[in-house]
C-alpha cells in the first residue's frame, strides 16, 4: 500500500507546495497533470501484466519462466514509456482547444512537458515493483517511495520558492523534483534488484536469442484489457477536471484538492489490489479455488474496513483537509462540498479496484473491461455531465456521477468474481 501511494505523495507535496503560489498555479498543475495522468494510466495497467506472472511462476518454482516474463514486460514498460512521452509532447497543443482558463494553460503547459519525461523512469520503476510484487517481495517498492518522496519534497523546496542561491521556479520547479525524485526511484530498486539474492536469478538481461513473439503477446494480452480499466477509472476523473475546469479557476483548484485527497486513498486500495492479484495468483498456480476464493473474499473484507474508516475521515474532516492545500476561503468551501461526495464512494472506488486485483489474479481482464467502460462512461459520465453542467449543480453535480460509476463497477465487478470462482470450484472440486 505504501509502494502505491509513494505515486500520489509526490502529487501531494507539489500540489501542497504549488497551493502557497495560488489558486491559478494550483489549477494549473491539476490540468497537467491530468493528461499526463491519463497517458500513466496505461503504462501502469500495463505493467500489472507482470505481477500474476511472477506470482503464478513462483508458486510453481519456475526461476526461469519467472525472468523471461519479467524481462520481456521490462522491455515493453520502456518501449511504452517512450512513445507516451513523444504522445503527450505532441499533443500539449490540445490544452489550448479545451476551453480552459487561458492563465491556467500558460502555466500547465511547460510543466507539463517536464512530467511528461518523468514517464520513462516511472515505467521502468513500475515494471521493476510488479516483478517485485509478485514474488511477494513487496517493502522495497515501499522504501523506493519514501526515498523518493524525500527528494522530490527537498529539490521542490529549493526551486518552487527559489531558496538559497537556487532560481525561483514555481511550477517548473516542481515538475523538476518529480522527475529527480523519479530518477531516483529508478537508481534504488534496481540496486536492491542487484543485490538481493531472492532477485539476482531473474534479473539477467535477454538475449536477442531469447526474445519470443509468445511472451510479448502474452503480456499486451494480460496488459491491454488492464491499461484499458485503468484508462476508464482515470479519464472519467480527467473528464471531471476538465468539466471543472469550464466552471472556472475556483472550481479546478478544488476538483484538484479533493482528486488528490481521493487519490491516496485509491492508492491504498490498489496496494491492496496488487495483494489481492499475488495471493489469487499463487492460489491460482496451486489450483486450491477454495482457498483462493476464501483469501479473496477476505481481503474484500479488509479493504471495506479501511475504506470505511477514510470515508468517515473524509466527512468529518471536510472542512480542514482543503486548508492543508491553500488558504483561498472560496477553494476551501467548494472543495469540502467534493470531499462529502468522496466520502461517499471511498468504499465503492476501494472494493471496485481490489476485486479487479483478485481477478487480475485470475488472468480474467477482457469482461472486466467493458464491466469498467460501461459503468464509467456509460453510468458516471452522463450523469456527471447531466448533474454538473445541465442542472447546474456544478463541481458537486459532477462528483456525484463519479460516486455513480464506482458504485456500479464496484458491484459488476463482485458479481462477477463471484460467478468465476464458483464455477472454478464446482468444475475442480475433485482437486480442491
Amino acid at each position: 500500500m505504501l509502494g502505491q501511494l509513494g505515486h500520489v505523495l509526490v502529487g501531494l507535496a507539489d500540489n501542497v507546495m504549488v497551493g502557497r503560489l495560488g489558486a491559478i498555479q494550483l489549477a494549473a498543475v491539476s490540468l497537467g497533470n491530468s493528461v499526463v495522468f491519463i497517458a500513466l494510466s496505461i503504462g501502469i495497467g500495463f505493467t500489472f501484466a507482470i505481477t500474476p506472472l511472477i506470482a503464478e511462476a513462483d508458486s510453481s518454482k519456475n526461476i526461469e519462466k519467472g525472468r523471461l516474463d519479467f524481462q520481456h514486460g521490462l522491455l515493453l514498460s520502456i518501449v511504452l514509456g517512450v512513445v507516451m512521452f513523444i504522445l503527450l509532447l505532441l499533443g500539449k497543443p490540445l490544452l489550448n482547444h479545451m476551453n480552459q482558463p487561458p492563465e491556467v494553460v500558460k502555466l500547465a503547459l511547460p510543466y507539463m512537458g517536464i512530467i511528461a519525461f518523468s514517464i520513462i523512469p516511472l515505467m521502468i520503476f513500475q515494471a521493476s515493483k510488479q516483478f517485485a510484487d509478485g514474488l511477494s517481495q513487496t517493502k522495497h517498492a515501499m522504501h523506493a517511495a519514501i526515498f523518493a518522496n524525500i527528494i522530490n519534497i527537498v529539490v521542490n523546496y529549493f526551486l518552487i520558492y527559489g531558496i538559497w542561491i537556487f532560481p525561483r521556479l514555481e511550477l517548473i520547479g516542481a515538475g523538476i523534483g518529480t522527475l529527480f525524485s523519479r530518477i531516483a526511484m529508478v537508481a534504488f530498486m534496481w540496486y536492491i534488484l542487484n543485490t538481493k539474492p531472492k532477485f539476482i536469478p531473474y534479473i539477467k538481461l535477454l538475449s536477442l536469442a531469447e526474445i519470443q513473439k509468445e511472451k510479448f503477446k502474452k503480456i499486451i494480452s494480460l496488459g491491454f484489457p488492464t491499461a484499458m480499466q485503468m484508462f476508464f477509472e482515470v479519464a472519467v476523473f480527467t473528464a471531471a477536471v476538465w468539466l471543472s475546469g469550464t466552471l472556472g479557476v475556483i472550481d479546478q483548484a478544488a476538483n484538484q484538492i479533493a482528486l488528490n485527497l481521493a487519490s491516496m486513498t485509491f492508492m491504498i486500495a490498489v496496494g491492496m489490489g496488487v495483494a489481492a492479484t499475488i495471493r489469487v495468483g499463487n492460489q491460482k498456480g496451486l489450483e486450491q479455488y477454495i482457498e483462493l476464493r476464501r483469501i479473496a473474499l477476505s481481503i474484500f473484507l479488509q479493504i471495506f474496513l479501511i475504506e470505511f474508516v477514510f470515508a468517515i475521515g473524509f466527512l468529518t474532516l471536510k472542512n480542514y483537509l482543503p486548508l492543508v492545500y491553500i488558504d483561498n476561503w472560496q477553494v476551501i468551501k467548494t472543495a469540502s462540498t467534493l470531499l462529502i461526495v468522496a466520502g461517499f464512494f471511498q468504499i465503492s472506488d476501494g472494493v471496485q479496484v481490489v476485486v479487479l486485483g483478485a481477478l487480475r489474479g485470475l488472468q480474467d481482464v477482457k469482461i472486466p473491461t467493458y464491466i469498467t467502460f460501461i459503468a464509467y462512461w456509460i453510468v458516471g459520465f452522463p450523469i456527471s455531465f447531466f448533474l454538473g453542467k445541465t442542472l447546474g449543480l456544478g463541481s458537486q453535480g459532477i462528483w456525484i456521477g463519479l460516486l455513480s460509476g464506482l458504485t456500479a463497477s464496484a458491484l459488476l465487478l463482485y458479481l462477477r468474481f463471484d460467478y468465476l470462482t464458483k464455477k472454478l470450484i464446482h468444475s475442480n472440486h475433485g482437486t480442491t
